[in-house]
């Protein structure tokens, strides 16, 4: 091989190295089996009355103390899969698929899914 395919090889491994860490560090939240966590490694969830791809969440006021919402810094940016909402009170939130993603209250380590199926209308993140 010469060396000038040996750079570029190795600058085109690089820049795909680097902009997957890149995302990799941006990213508002993680896998961890089949679902999504924050960075923290807290469950995520999702709520029936948010209308997917409507820009909006729903749950505001007493519903986002109980479900705090995955909040965006005001600069966030949509990538992918990842979008951001803006709540009522003027605060950001990610989104995954359009869908709004919150924490539950009452989960108290990682792993925990306790808010999985609350009222019927509140499920755990996933694809």
């Amino acid at each position: 091989m010469s060396l000038r395919r040996i750079l570029v090889v190795s600058a085109a491994a690089l820049i795909i190295t680097s902009s997957h860490a890149a995302f990799a560090a941006e990213a508002p939240a993680k896998r961890s089996g089949d679902m999504l966590v924050n960075q923290a490694g807290m469950t995520l969830y999702v709520f029936d009355k948010d209308a997917p791809a409507s820009g909006k969440s729903v749950c505001n006021a007493q519903c986002a103390t109980n479900w705090p919402p995955l909040t965006a810094s005001a600069d966030a940016k949509a990538t992918g899969e990842w979008s951001v909402v803006s709540r009522d009170d003027g605060t950001k939130q990610w989104a995954y698929k359009g869908r709004p993603l919150y924490q539950w209250s009452k989960d108290q380590k990682p792993g925990d899914k306790s808010g999985d199926g609350i009222g019927g209308m509140w499920h755990v993140a996933n694809d």
